[in-house]
């Protein structure tokens, strides 16, 4: 595969059946700054405009994602920090939806909206030793919660997400999180079976599959998010998140 180096934070390597987004951030554990989203969101509305049926997510270095970059939230307007949000969950919803087969791959400790983009895709695969922690309701942030509760049950998303509940591999398997565990050295391998298996629907029998089974409410997951955020206080709160480590 030839990366396209659209985004020295993002790489994007492309073949015809599959493209494969790497988040290239290793030092910040792949942290999601405004650059890296833009990046995502323009390379994936590219690949849906060329019809490319396979779509991975996968990232360098220990973790797949650790999330929400935060670096520099004190000197950012609570309306900056909204719109990166906003930005956020219409990658998500972009990915939820997309009419191309998804694969999320995931190593390490992740972390919010990284597992948010995780669990965006309709195929998910982690090694054993991966760990999943969604902590935005500490700060008063809903985001990709629905989504979670119709992944793997509103009362299981509940307690998770009211007290940050850090999951590991073999229980995110067993929540329904994860579709499968496996070690890097198969994901190749993964990817490989799982084209095929984007083959073996056309375009739009795929996008009437996903209609019917993924879950309703974009606008209310995105007012959702919305109402959380606006809500005045926000650079506070994320101050006394991070300052309980």
């Amino acid at each position: 595969m030839k990366p396209d180096h659209a985004s020295d934070s993002v790489l994007i390597e492309q073949t015809p059946t599959n493209w494969t987004f790497v988040l290239n951030r290793a030092d910040k554990r792949n942290a999601l700054n405004a650059a890296m989203v833009e990046t995502l969101l323009e390379g994936v509305e590219q690949a849906h405009a060329n019809e490319v049926p396979m779509l991975t997510f996968m990232g360098e270095g220990k973790s797949f994602c650790a999330g929400f970059d935060f670096t520099d939230f004190e000197a950012q307007s609570e309306g900056d920090l909204l719109w990166r949000f906003v930005r956020i969950e219409q990658l998500l919803q972009r990915i939820y939806r997309s009419p191309a087969l998804t694969l999320g791959l995931a190593q390490g400790k992740n972390f919010g909206a990284g597992v948010d983009l995780l669990l965006a895709c309709q195929h998910r695969v982690s090694e054993s030793d991966a760990t999943f922690r969604m902590p935005g309701l500490q700060f008063g942030l809903l985001l990709g919660t629905r989504r979670l509760g119709h992944l793997i049950g509103f009362d299981q998303a509940r307690r998770l997400q009211e007290v940050a509940a850090t999951v590991d591999a073999p229980q995110a398997q067993a929540l329904g999180m994860l579709s499968q565990i496996a070690p890097q050295a198969q994901w190749s391998e993964c990817q490989a079976d799982l084209s095929q298996t984007a083959n073996n629907l056309d375009r739009s029998t795929r996008a009437f599959l996903g209609e019917a089974l993924l879950a309703s409410g974009d606008d209310q997951d995105m007012a959702a998010l919305v109402r959380s955020v606006a809500r005045p206080g926000l650079k506070a709160r994320i101050a006394k998140y991070r300052a309980r480590g």
